[in-house]
């Protein structure tokens, strides 16, 4: 008789065993698949600290998705890392021109943007282009005379801050009136008008990234972009904290009066 009703309780008793063992792991298993979905869910809603996308010119931005576009805006502006240039150096000059150069851009309805242009110009080399532009703008000195400075053996008012920049400002509006996009009206900056109406005609395409154009152009716009990059976000590039803006007193205000 004993022996029969061991039978049972043996069985009962493993069935209670087995019992607390699945009642045990249930809730870790639901445990772990909440904790995988909440990990999901962080990474599907986390955003980028900083993205190709976010960056753009004059508020045009980079055509989404072109894998050509985002490579070459990666390979240009990691040239302007602090590894490549390690200097503050474009920090001082952006201190001393700015203050001049932005209330006359903005007297021309001309795009603050167009104030790194002297940096990716001028800012990384001194002196004399091998084709004969000075001063912070690079002009030529024919180009110069057309917008109303002075190029002679006693005067050369190319590098003039103030009055070089008014030149240009009345340079770049005048292209915008011709192609009406402020990449084009850069990249034509840099290569000539006429040059870049061929282009656009040859290729039957206006816009600037979608473009074939020789080397030092078809970069040029993408080399803007990376010396407004680095200026406005130095940490996020390798530079330290913009100490030299800061401390740089700015030179006495400038007041332009446009000439239609």
């Amino acid at each position: 008789m004993l022996k029969k009703h061991l039978i049972p309780l043996t069985v009962i008793l493993g069935l209670l065993v087995m019992a607390k063992v699945f009642a045990y792991k249930l809730p870790t298993k639901v445990e772990n698949l909440k904790k995988d979905n909440y990990t999901k869910i962080i990474k599907e809603t986390e955003e980028p600290v900083f993205s190709i996308a976010q960056l753009e010119f004059a508020e045009e931005t980079l055509p989404i998705g072109d894998t050509k576009v985002n490579t070459k805006m990666k390979k240009t502006l990691a040239s302007f890392s602090y590894g490549n240039l390690q200097t503050n150096r474009l920090h001082l000059k952006a201190a001393e021109w700015f203050p001049v150069i932005e209330p006359i851009l903005a007297a021309y309805g001309i795009p603050n943007d167009f104030k790194y242009i002297p940096l990716v110009e001028s800012g990384l080399r001194a002196g004399v282009s091998p084709k004969g532009a000075a001063g912070i703008w690079q002009f030529m000195p024919g180009t110069a005379r057309m917008y109303g400075l002075k190029v002679n053996k006693k005067v050369d008012e190319r590098y003039n801050l103030k009055k070089s920049t008014i030149a240009a400002a009345k340079y770049i509006k005048e292209l915008y009136e011709i192609f009406d996009s402020w990449t084009l009206v850069a990249a034509a900056y840099n290569v000539g008008d006429t040059h870049m109406r061929k282009q656009i005609n040859r290729q039957k395409q206006d816009n600037y990234f979608k473009m074939k154009l020789n080397r030092e152009t078809g970069v040029y716009v993408y080399k803007l972009i990376s010396m407004k990059e680095i200026l406005e976000n130095p940490k996020r590039n390798g530079y330290k904290d913009q100490e030299a803006l800061l401390a740089y007193k700015p030179v006495e205000e400038t007041t332009v009066t446009t000439v239609e």
